[in-house]
């Protein structure tokens, strides 16, 4: 039943202690076997004297029925993502999973691989990863990609890794120094060329919401090593002029970086190498349909021109006509990103997904995602105090950046605030998108194609009743949440004093003594 717009929500709330503060010593939730004989007289000391700890580790001792208790628990406390509608947290694309999918990754022949297995003992995965990357190959137009980038960011840093690899090959390392991005990009596009020591030059958007061309020509020259930009940016207005973006660094000698994260609105419909871009990056996490993880597991999934295929990390996945295997023997490659080959379970999801919807279905997808955005933000319309900065009356893509400032100019409730007073309304979150804030009170909604009618009638409806709230009662906003499990965290001093901040229970316990 809906009351005022929404639903009768109020989350479970549980005064239940961390796992470390919990059981017994000697409660036990699982026994091990011990080594086989065989297996111990073969290997040895199976624990060298020299790594064997003098005490055993302190870890939490509980029954199997208490700790079973303790994560249901925890799991009432927890807004997820199956049980509540995600619009919200846009640039994430937080769609639907098919569960059929999921059964495939855990399966046992699939979740007891081991990496270090013997190559013949791994067939079936290699295949699948090596399909994947001829399928998205097809879908970005690129001539080589790589899976080992194990999340968005460290997708985006092994392209500025080949950025770098390609101009030091032609003797232009140290000449070329400078790295163009925009204000509204992904910010791991400034981050990772930052870290890699590069100079970055920022651009921002002129009156059409798009970056400033004139400002590119500009900031081009001999120094530009690569343009990395994202399009549509996560104002999810499209920039008609990205060719024109892509041959003036072309022209000055540089690369340019397409960062496809998020391809919710354009699969089928664009293609990162017909606009004339050398590198891509995709989130299968995103995109392809695989849960996020909260900094893992993800894929950031790397597309090049044959070009650049050289520089790709290790290892790639080969086919010779009758085995698949992998090939470390690159020496012109960046080097490992991180340990094996990847996130095969994340590979796998994506797999499937793009297997089960086939070429048209993958097209379908971005034009229901544009469809159902669209739709989205002229119900907001309807909403008091949110505005859409930029270019009015223009059409976004899968996501579109809102702002609040009229509604917090009226009433002194932010956007912050709203993030928090929306989970009484039994959603998530929605992540107070999205920094840089150079939009007042930002608010980046994405009703990417899993989600009906219905849920966005639910979603805005909500929205809608917090807005009047805020007009006729802003303290009740303001002190929101009132029926979730946690109250509004922890800001200011006890946040920020690395004096008393702890991460992990045992540094808390040795701040606390």
């Amino acid at each position: 039943m809906k009351l005022d717009g929404r639903r009768d929500f109020h989350e479970a709330r549980w005064d239940e202690p961390i796992l470390m503060e919990m059981g017994a010593p000697g409660q036990r939730a699982i026994l091990t076997e011990a080594i086989e004989p065989e297996v111990a007289q073969a290997a040895g000391d199976p624990v060298p004297a020299g790594y064997r700890r003098a005490q055993p580790p302190k870890l939490p001792e509980l029954g199997q029925m208490q700790l079973l208790r303790h994560y249901l628990r925890l799991s009432q406390e927890t807004i997820g993502a199956d049980i509540n509608i995600d619009i919200g947290l846009g640039t994430c694309t937080m769609k639907y999973n098919p569960k059929i999918h999921e059964s495939f990754v855990r399966d046992p022949r699939f979740a007891e691989l081991h990496p270090y297995q013997d190559e013949a003992t791994t067939q079936g995965i290699l295949q699948v990863m090596y399909e994947t990357e001829q399928y998205l190959k097809a879908i970005s137009g690129m001539d080589r990609f790589s899976l080992n980038p194990a999340g968005g960011s460290q997708g985006i840093f092994s392209n500025v890794a080949v950025i770098h690899a390609y101009h030091q090959a032609r003797g232009e390392g140290e000449q070329r120094n400078e790295i163009i991005t925009t204000i509204l990009s992904h910010p791991g596009n400034a981050g990772t060329a930052a870290a890699l020591g590069y100079k970055v030059i920022t651009l921002y958007p002129d009156e059409s919401g798009i970056p400033d061309l004139e400002a590119l020509k500009a900031a081009v020259s001999e120094h530009t090593a690569a343009l990395l930009i994202t399009n549509p940016e996560d104002t999810g207005i499209y920039n008609e002029k990205i060719r024109q973006f892509v041959d003036i660094v072309h022209a000055a000698g540089g690369l340019c970086v397409y960062d496809q994260a998020n391809l919710n609105g354009l699969m089928g419909i664009t293609r990162a190498r017909d606009a004339g871009f050398d590198l891509c990056q995709f989130n299968l996490h995103k995109t392809f349909s695989s849960p996020h993880g909260s900094q893992g597991p993800g894929s950031g999934a790397q597309g090049c021109t044959a070009e650049l295929a050289k520089f790709l990390p290790v290892p790639t996945v080969e086919f010779d006509g009758e085995k698949y295997y992998l090939d470390y023997n690159r020496p012109d490659s960046i080097g490992k990103l991180r340990k094996f080959y990847g996130v095969p379970a994340v590979v796998l999801r994506a797999y499937a997904y793009i297997r089960s919807l086939g070429a048209q279905g993958l097209k379908q997808v971005s034009e229901l995602s544009i469809l159902n955005n669209n739709y989205l933000l002229k119900k907001m319309e309807a909403v008091q105090g949110i505005t859409m900065p930029w270019a009015p009356g223009k059409r976004r893509l899968e996501q579109a950046r809102l702002s609040w400032e009229e509604l917090t100019r009226d009433t002194g409730v932010t956007t912050d605030d709203i993030d928090r007073r929306i989970v009484d309304y039994g959603f998530q979150s929605y992540f107070a998108s999205h920094h840089p804030r150079i939009i007042p009170e930002p608010f980046t909604p994405e009703a990417c194609e899993t989600y009906s009618k219905a849920d966005i009638d639910e979603y805005t409806g909500a929205l809608k009743a917090i807005a009047e709230e805020a007009y006729a009662d802003p303290d009740l906003v303001k002190t929101a949440p009132h029926a979730a499990a946690l109250a509004t965290p922890m800001v200011g001093d006890r946040l920020d004093n690395m004096d008393t901040f702890a991460c992990t229970w045992r540094a808390y316990q040795k701040r606390k003594s």
